[in-house]
């Protein structure tokens, strides 16, 4: 399945109830007011969108709601809205949850650090400068939004927005109680394990998402539309909540536990392992988030940014310390050897750690090259041996950028 596109694109899931190829399960509904839409996306979606819903109804765009305050989701709403101006249709309402607000304007101040964010998490097969990236990066402001709860539209067809933190803190979900039908939004991305703790992002607190979940449950739905995956019915809404819900908490004993003792990050990693009664299942996978994520960010949540080696408390500068490394190597060509020698023993993970001794090295002297050569190969390996999404992203990034020079990502353009 694609990342970024639902797999329910274009379905009718009941009575005025379209699911549009959006970014994700984005959802039409039609009400006493007028369509309501969930998530207008980006650019290269909205024409597509917008075509799929005049092929079933002709009312007017009443609102579109954010479910979450991620770059993409809603950057094409200047689209939507020329869409209802060239109909004669008053502009849509655009309503998210309040803290909305604030992360776009974190995201204003921090859009250089976005976009560079964005051009490592979602490589494309050739490099593309950022500025090309912009366009799906568009913020627009809502014109309303709500605390806790919200009733968006009355009559026949109720529309509820409910403050779902999970993925974000301004995650809503959406409920038609008079279908039955529950939106997860980020709350329930329906193909994979809950993505907490990616490497490139914000906190999620692990917790939140599993006290969210029990809220949502207790609404009974009989349908969950998941963001990604599919339309969820029956006694598999329960089970897909209280299964989640215990693994998250699960996890967060498991690391509790061992921080109590003593143990670092890495050593908690390496001692824990998921049982399956819990983690196999099909909404668990790690195909995009992964346990050793959600592991990362819940001793993130109650330890500070050292990890516990003394000479990274005030290190010297990257270059500084590459070159004092390089100057105590005898033989560099040994270092290369034996990063291959494991590297063809299939230790791939090993060999990274050996090949940064030199590929960390910020000059161009030849042993600090053909290192980086070695890590880019490497990098593009491991990223064929492990399965979270954002984790192959990653290492593929990086090996391009090591195949013409250091890894940083002030050379991204």
């Amino acid at each position: 399945m694609s990342i970024l596109v639902g797999e329910l694109a274009g379905q009718v899931i009941g009575p005025g109830l379209v699911v549009l190829p959006g970014q994700g399960n984005s959802l039409s509904i039609e009400t006493d007011a007028g369509v309501v839409i969930i998530d207008a996306s980006g650019p290269r979606h909205a024409v597509g969108m917008i075509e799929t819903l005049r092929e079933h109804t002709d009312a007017p765009v009443h609102a579109i709601v954010y479910s979450h305050g991620h770059h993409g989701y809603n950057s094409s709403v200047p689209i939507w809205q020329a869409h209802n101006a060239e109909r004669g249709d008053p502009p849509a309402r655009l309503v998210a949850h309040e803290n909305v607000l604030t992360r776009y304007a974190r995201y204003r101040e921090t859009d250089g650090l976005q976009l560079r964010m964005a051009a490592v998490q979602f490589p494309s097969r050739q490099p593309v400068p950022l500025e090309a990236l912009e366009p799906g990066f568009a913020l627009h402001d809502p014109s309303e939004t709500f605390a806790d709860q919200m009733t968006l539209v009355d009559g026949s067809r109720r529309v509820e927005l409910i403050w779902a933190p999970s993925e974000t803190d301004d995650a809503l979900a959406v409920w038609l109680p008079d279908d039955g039908l529950l939106l997860g939004g980020a709350a329930t991305p329906g193909f994979t394990i809950p993505n907490i703790g990616t490497p490139l992002r914000t906190q999620r607190f692990t917790i939140r998402w599993a006290d969210t979940l029990d809220r949502l449950r207790a609404l009974g739905a009989g349908r969950l539309l998941t963001e990604f995956g599919p339309l969820i019915e029956g006694d598999a809404v329960d089970e897909q909540f209280v299964r989640t819900a215990e693994a998250l908490r699960w996890i967060r004993d498991e690391v509790v536990e061992r921080m109590n003792a003593g143990m670092s990050e890495a050593e908690i990693l390496a001692d824990i392992t998921y049982p399956e009664e819990l983690f196999d299942q099909p909404w668990m996978q790690p195909t995009y988030g992964a346990p050793d994520y959600i592991v990362r960010d819940a001793y993130r949540e109650e330890n500070g940014w050292w990890d516990r080696n003394p000479t990274t408390l005030h290190p010297a500068p990257p270059a500084d310390a590459a070159a004092a490394v390089l100057s105590a190597i005898t033989d560099p060509q040994a270092i290369l050897d034996r990063a291959r020698a494991l590297a063809d023993a299939g230790q791939t993970q090993l060999a990274l750690h050996v090949v940064d001794l030199l590929a960390l090295g910020a000059g161009d002297e030849p042993a600090v090259v053909a290192a980086r050569t070695l890590k880019a190969e490497l990098c593009n390996t491991r990223a064929g041996e492990i399965d979270p999404y954002v984790s192959k992203s990653c290492y593929r990034s990086s090996a391009r950028l090591l195949e013409t020079g250091p890894a940083s990502w002030q050379r991204l353009s």
